[in-house]
C-alpha cells in the first residue's frame, strides 16, 4: 500500500479515538436532583402508593432532564443522604420511585433519589452523592 494514502488514514483513526475517549467514553456528570412531589400524604393516594419522580442537571446542560431507574438509585434513608439499608425506616421504595408505608408505621419518611456509593455493609445502606428527597407522611 501506498505510504501517502496511509496519512490521512492515520489521521481519521486518530481524531476518531480522540472522539470516542473524549466525547462518547466520559459520559455526563449528574450535578443535582430534584423529586416530586417534595412532599405526599399516602392516606391521599390510591392504596396508600405514591409514584415520586426525579429530574436532574448534568454537568454539560443546565435544563433539567428526567432521571430514570438506570441513571439513579432509590431508597428510604436520612436528610444527609444515607439510606437505610436492611434497616426499616417505615416505608419502601421501588426501584421506579414508587413508595409506600409499612403496615403499622405512623410518621414520616424520607425518600432518596440519586447517585449512591457502593455499600461496604448492606445493613448499612449507601450513601448518595448527588441526591434529591421527598417526605412521605404515614397514617
Amino acid at each position: 500500500m501506498d505510504q501517502s494514502a496511509l496519512g490521512p488514514l492515520r489521521s481519521i483513526l486518530l481524531l476518531a479515538s480522540v472522539l470516542i475517549t473524549f466525547g462518547c467514553g466520559s459520559g455526563s456528570q449528574l450535578r443535582s436532583v430534584s423529586v416530586s412531589p417534595s412532599a405526599a400524604d399516602a392516606k391521599d393516594f390510591a392504596n396508600g402508593q405514591v409514584q415520586f419522580s426525579a429530574v436532574g442537571t448534568f454537568n454539560n446542560s443546565s435544563m433539567p432532564q428526567p432521571l430514570n431507574n438506570n441513571q439513579i438509585t432509590w431508597c428510604v434513608g436520612t436528610r444527609a443522604g444515607a439510606c437505610a439499608g436492611n434497616i426499616n425506616l417505615g416505608a419502601t421504595v421501588t426501584a421506579n420511585g414508587m413508595a409506600a408505608c409499612v403496615p403499622g408505621f405512623s410518621g414520616t419518611a424520607t425518600i432518596l433519589a440519586g447517585k449512591a456509593k457502593a455499600a461496604m455493609n448492606p445493613d448499612q445502606g449507601q450513601q448518595m452523592t448527588v441526591f434529591g428527597a421527598a417526605q412521605l407522611s404515614c397514617p
